[in-house]
């Protein structure tokens, strides 16, 4: 008798321990689940029952009611997301940008953006927003426009997008526009333009290198008639002049028949 009551005595603390030991674990669960932390380039939205509430978790050590209160932490840092668009040009060219955005949360309205979005706002928001834009924008130039006056664009769509997503309280850092396509039949008339303005330009430089050809050659001309004036002048005044270019080309051999006139003639000897 006194054994079972022993061993009953026993169970009893055993079934005791475990109790206390559980209640132990349970208040160390709720203790800590008081406390939490968000980390750096987060911010904490906090629910209520599941409700959004006002307040926004900042980073560091944060409090809430146990089984009350939930926790979502969102990520506030600089995101970067690439878009493909399609639009068409004021000439009715299609054409197809990739967009580089990068852009963050505001720290201070994740709770907005949480409760009326959620985590898919790049799909339901970002994505959507540069469509419309780059449409908007691209309507605004022809398809040529777009290549030569690409960072007017640029600016413009950017500040188009810029306006659509803080209404939403995205905020936009940097905008790029990676690269442009246009269709085939677009690409073969810009070549082809290209080509007609290389040719027309080889065909001015042409033009003006025979003009100054032909200027030099007048020049030229000129300058040789009027050297013979001079001489025929020189020679009419003093015919002596003769015998002076002669004298000037002589090898100064002497010929082995003079015939009946000297070359000489006139020259003192």
């Amino acid at each position: 008798m006194d054994e079972m009551h022993t061993r009953v005595g026993e169970i009893r603390n055993i079934g005791k321990l475990i109790s206390r030991v559980a209640i132990v674990f349970v208040a160390l669960i709720i203790i800590f689940s008081v406390f939490g932390t968000i980390g750096a380039g987060e911010r904490g939205i906090l629910l209520q029952f599941g409700a959004v509430q006002d307040r926004v978790l900042g980073e560091g050590l944060y409090f809430k009611i146990p089984f009350v209160h939930s926790v979502v932490k969102i990520d506030v840092k600089i995101q970067k997301d690439e878009v493909v668009a399609s639009a068409a040009s004021k000439d009715l060219q299609i054409v197809t940008s990739k967009i580089a955005l990068n852009y963050h949360l505001d720290p201070d309205a994740v709770n907005k953006i949480w409760q009326e979005v959620g985590k898919t706002y790049n799909t339901r928001i970002i994505a959507p927003s540069i469509q419309e834009a780059v449409k908007a924008e691209s309507a605004k130039f022809t398809a040529e426009e777009l290549i030569i006056r690409r960072e007017e664009v640029k600016e413009q769509i950017k500040a188009n997008l810029t306006i659509r997503l803080l209404e939403r309280s995205i905020i936009v850092d940097e905008f790029n526009i990676i690269e442009f396509e246009f269709s085939r039949a677009f690409n073969e008339a810009i070549e082809a333009k290209v080509t007609a303005e290389q040719l027309k330009l080889k065909a001015d430089r042409d033009l003006e290198r025979i003009v100054i050809e032909a200027e030099q050659k007048v020049a030229d001309a000129r300058g040789k008639a009027e050297a013979i004036r001079i001489e025929a002048v020189a020679l009419r005044q003093n015919p002596q002049v003769v015998e002076l270019r002669w004298i000037e080309k002589w090898d100064g051999k002497v010929p082995l028949y003079w015939g009946e006139a000297s070359p000489f003639i006139g020259i003192n000897r």
